[in-house]
């Protein structure tokens, strides 16, 4: 929802960009803006008014600092969103509550068919200067000047609640009072996805005064202590780099339940969490598809078991919620988006099963295995989704299957639900249930299905078996066959068997020379113009979206970890800079961050659930890591430098590694992990079959 504070006239349409004046827009400069975590702060020039805005979990906390001499404003635009197609405002509300002492509440609810339909939002705003007058409007039809606009049979001043789908409110500072202060008008507004009430009880459990600095000093607190989880030593621009992708990596999921445990989950109802030490606080903001690769996994270092925990139980409470009993696929606010394709969340539970998150641990009380398992299985089994019925009964997801244009992503389906079987397989068999292990390790090969050996790359096939003709590899976008990307992306994507790839691909040379022409290709961007999320590509290397985000790694699985280090050198030096634009793609809620943060560090997660990470090479001079379970990682790159930027030595508490990969082990029991870097490569470290990662068939 859009508040805007207005000195002097009100309009209540935004107006045109490029005709200052003509709504309720204002213009400002990046010069007087302050922004740190938790606390933004600008001057609205058309207004002369100074903003600064916080928060705690469920509240925002603004304050306006109006201009001396004109009348203080506050709009309340609920037409107002990302997507503003007609129709998309179902219906919202606005209330004027005044309790016995005269005090006002401004109370509300939009229901919206965004990016999470029928999704209810309700919220909760009270004022520390007292209101003059307040103004209610339903501008679903044409805009007006908010002075002498009178609503049928009534006047905005008088209509204490109003319903509709193109409401406005306006609520005017009694400027006797002393709303041009320092201390200024502060306005706390409480988020629910539940109910009015809950927004207000939200509000008065968090925020019960008005006290900004108070808000503001707590908030810098929480992040500083988050922020404080790595000690980084590096030259200034990555290491400005590297806490703002940690910033951007612990800003999702988020808490979606009030404070007394209400929230809403994938029915549209109402359901509520345990609270005390056997509870679990409902987390949403679920894109799944790109945090199980990094994101997830380095939340399991960095965080303590409880936030792994709230997340597990959260999508196992959805799943139990769903109408379909499946687990999230791309959840917001509680609600199912249906974006992107796999199933997961198995990704991310099975690598909690595998780390051992489902024991309870000093904070957290652990979760059910078992059932989180049977969960996995119900997801994968639930035959209308994403063509998985013809996935369990082919082997692979036939692109001429149903409608027309239905299975155009069929390729990316069949190779990421085999690695989701396999994530399920890995569970299964920790757990002692053979009988599901056996099944879906089985499914777990099918991405071989889908990858021809002789043109060496995965591509579409139909019903009957045959490959599709004619097949061009760049080929991206509908009809493709697959998912934001293309086959020079996806062929690669096999994390629980690459070097079974690799053996139908023709060997280790052949994986080489095929990551080299990914690379090195001359692409034209035009190519991509019309498919979602395509950018920082290098050749065919596109590092603004997820499925390629191993592939820098890949060499390590075929003998040759100094070309991987290479790679990852040219991939940070061109993706990643501290600048507003220095991310080249989405962040998709911190896995873009998730991935520098790792690959800084020296090791990358190529394949969750495996409890294994790719050694790859520092870009720090050292960072010592604060782990969730108490114990530090420090970690340690002796003589990196711009010109020494290969690995020649690899050791762990003193003990020389010589493989490519560190344990889930190594890095838990903390210590110290030391490179010794040079300028030119060690082509005898880890270069032996025995050396190389976890692979299904080795």
């Amino acid at each position: 929802m859009l508040v805007q504070p207005i000195s002097g006239d009100v309009r209540l349409e935004p107006g045109e960009i490029d005709r200052p004046g003509s709504g309720y827009r204002s213009r400002f400069s990046h010069g007087s803006e302050t922004a740190m975590p938790g606390y933004y702060a600008v001057t609205l020039d058309d207004y002369g008014v100074r903003v600064e805005l916080s928060a705690t979990t469920r509240v925002g906390v603004h304050r306006y600092t109006f201009p001396a001499g004109k009348p203080a404003h506050l709009l309340i635009d609920l037409r107002s969103s990302i997507y503003n197609y007609p129709g998309k405002v179902l219906w919202s509300r606005l209330r004027i509550r005044r309790d016995e002492h005269g005090d006002t509440t401004v109370t509300g609810m939009r229901e919206t068919r965004g990016w999470a339909p029928g999704r209810q939002l309700y919220f909760a705003m009270r004022f520390s200067a007292p209101l003059s007058a307040t103004h209610l409007y339903d501008r679903e039809d044409q805009p007006v000047l908010y002075r002498g606009f009178k609503t049928p049979g009534d006047t905005p001043e008088n209509t204490q609640a109003i319903e509709g789908r193109g409401l406005i409110g306006v609520v005017d500072f009694d400027t006797s009072k002393n709303v041009e202060s320092k201390q200024g008008v502060v306005v706390k507004v409480a988020l629910s996805n539940v109910s009015e009430d809950n927004a207000i009880a939200n509000m008065d459990a968090e925020v019960p005064g008005f006290d900004f600095e108070a808000v503001r000093a707590v908030v810098r607190k929480q992040w500083t202590q988050a922020l404080n989880v790595m000690q980084i030593d590096a030259d200034e621009s990555m290491r400005r780099n590297l806490y703002t992708a940690l910033y951007h990596a612990l800003l999702a999921p988020s808490v979606a339940m009030d404070a007394n445990g209400d929230y809403r989950s994938p029915d549209l109802q109402v359901h509520h969490a345990p609270r005390g030490a056997s509870g679990f606080d409902f987390v949403s903001s679920l894109s799944l598809w790109d945090t199980y690769r990094a994101e997830q996994p380095l939340m399991t270092l960095l965080q303590p078991p409880k936030r792994t925990t709230d997340l597990v139980r959260s999508m196992l409470a959805s799943q139990q919620q769903s109408p379909f009993g499946i687990l999230p696929v791309w959840q917001f606010a509680g609600i199912e988006t249906w974006c992107m394709i796999g199933y997961h969340a198995v990704p991310i539970i099975a690598d909690a099963i595998l780390k051992g998150f489902d024991k309870p641990a000093k904070e957290s009380s652990g979760f059910d295995a078992n059932a989180a398992l049977n969960a996995m299985v119900a997801s994968a089994d639930y035959r209308p989704y994403g063509h998985l019925g013809e996935y369990i009964d082919k082997g692979y997801v036939p692109i001429d299957g149903g409608a027309p244009g239905s299975h155009d992503e069929s390729v990316s389906q069949t190779i990421e639900y085999a690695y989701d079987d396999w994530c399920i397989a890995q569970a299964a068999r920790k757990l002692g249930r053979t009988d599901i292990a056996n099944r879906f390790g089985k499914r777990s090969k099918n991405w071989k299905n889908v990858f021809d050996s002789k043109a060496g790359f995965v591509r579409p096939r139909l019903a009957d078996g045959s490959w599709r003709e004619p097949f061009n590899p760049s080929k991206a976008g509908a009809g493709s066959g697959f998912t934001e990307g293309n086959a020079w992306q996806y062929s690669w994507y096999e994390p629980q068997d690459e070097a079974g790839m690799i053996r139908l691909l023709g060997g280790d040379a052949a994986l080489i020379k095929k990551l080299d022409e990914v690379f090195d290709q001359k692409v034209d961007p035009k190519e991509y113009a019309d498919v979602e999320d395509i950018s920082g590509m290098i050749g065919q290397y596109i590092h603004g979206n997820e499925p390629s985000h191993h592939l820098a790694y890949l060499y390590s699985y075929a003998g040759q970890p100094w070309r991987t280090q290479e790679r990852l050198a040219q991939i940070v030096q061109s993706q990643y800079k501290p600048t507003p634009d220095g991310l080249v793609g989405n962040d998709d809620l911190g896995q873009m961050s998730a991935w520098l943060l790792f690959t800084a560090m020296g090791f990358y997660p190529v394949a969750p659930a495996s409890n294994q990470y790719v050694i790859g090479r520092p870009f720090a001079r050292s960072i010592d890591l604060q782990l969730g379970n108490g114990k530090r990682l420090h970690i340690v790159a002796d003589g990196l430098s711009e010109s020494n930027g290969y690995v020649q030595s690899v050791s762990l508490n003193g003990k020389s590694i010589d493989h490519t990969y560190l344990t889930q082990e190594d890095i838990v029991a903390g210590g110290d992990l030391r490179f010794v870097m040079g300028p030119a490569p060690n082509k005898r470290w880890a270069v032996s079959k025995e050396s190389g990662p976890l692979s299904q068939t080795n």
